[in-house]
């Protein structure tokens, strides 16, 4: 369904529910991602044939992921390189410098910019040095916070084809906090009993991190949540990611799940659509039963469900492999 009114720019497509798992790939290369400190463990994904092929530089979300966004017994970034060779797009992914190197970050100055930016930078000049990948083909996959800084990625990166952001928050980090919490307290069992006893601490905790005033007299040595500094966020609050993905050029996919809990389309999709209202590229999918790693359920979602061995909705590579080939220019 295309929005007409307003001017706005945006495909918005609603995807039925694919029954399938993605096919495995046929090329895997062990590719150590280089920015001028220890090299991050990372994977090139190839389909099948010689290439060159388009190719995608996942990135994952907050936290110290492993190069497989791993949560529970699952691997959605593994399910997404394989499913996406499959189609014929190779795809790029690394563990976070917070996971394989934690003790070279000062939490004094680190920030998401340093967290996010630098390494996906010299995972795309990888791609570009590297003879199987089509070096105008080159694609950013920003997964949770990962998406939120996609864009500023591609702005540093202009020779990026194009931008996919896969339940790409835009909500301040503080109130996130607090309405998750808000949310999980209602849930029944022992995951709402949790988040009850929790909540007072998170709030003040959510209001602590939301307050610019707070952290800019804060000494740089003072630990908050998370293990980081004033420093990581004041950058938070001071990045705007609607406005930076409204200035760069490249073509923006927006993927959302209707029952993510984490990024809410009121909270945070719904935010992209009015920042990116007018703006040419802008193509947006949403997907019924999908929660925050794009896994399918029912009913009220919670954290439990990442504990079920499931995979990514087939219907998140079809969606994404649609919009990597529609920018190919060779099949134009």
């Amino acid at each position: 369904m295309r929005a007409g009114a307003g001017g706005l720019a945006l495909a918005l497509v609603l995807v039925p529910l694919a029954a399938t798992a993605a096919g495995a790939a046929t090329s895997v290369r062990q590719l150590p991602v280089e920015v001028g400190s220890p090299p991050l463990r990372g994977t090139l994904t190839l389909p099948a044939g010689t290439g060159p092929f388009p190719a995608v530089v996942l990135v994952s979300g907050s936290g110290p992921n492993d190069q497989d966004e791993t949560v529970g017994p699952n691997h959605p970034f593994l399910d997404l390189a394989q499913g996406l060779a499959h189609d014929g797009i190779a795809t790029l992914r690394y563990d976070k410098r917070t996971l394989d190197y934690p003790t070279e970050i000062d939490p004094r100055t680190f920030t998401p910019v340093e967290e996010y930016v630098p390494d996906a930078l010299a995972a795309i000049t990888q791609l570009m040095r590297d003879r199987a990948i089509d070096p105008t083909q080159i694609f950013v996959l920003g997964h949770s916070q990962g998406g939120t800084y996609a864009p500023l990625i591609a702005r540093r990166a202009p020779e990026v084809a194009g931008v996919i952001l896969l339940a790409a928050s835009a909500e301040p980090i503080g109130a996130a906090l607090i309405r998750q919490t808000r949310y999980l307290a209602t849930l029944p069992g022992s995951i709402g009993q949790r988040a009850s006893a929790q909540l007072a601490q998170v709030e003040a905790i959510g209001a602590a991190i939301s307050d610019p005033g707070t952290l800019e007299h804060d000494p740089p040595s003072t630990v908050l949540f998370g293990g980081v500094g004033p420093a990581y966020y004041l950058s938070s609050l001071r990045y705007r990611e609607v406005a930076v993905a409204r200035s760069i050029r490249q073509p923006l996919l927006l993927l959302q799940g209707d029952r993510d809990y984490q990024v809410t389309v009121r909270d945070d999709l719904d935010v992209w659509l009015a920042g990116l209202r007018g703006r040419p590229g802008v193509t947006v999918v949403r997907f019924p039963r999908a929660d925050h790693f794009f896994f399918d359920a029912s009913g009220p979602p919670t954290p439990a469900e990442y504990e079920v061995p499931t995979h990514v909705d087939p219907g998140v590579i079809a969606a994404i492999a649609t919009f990597v080939r529609r920018l190919d220019r060779r099949a134009a």
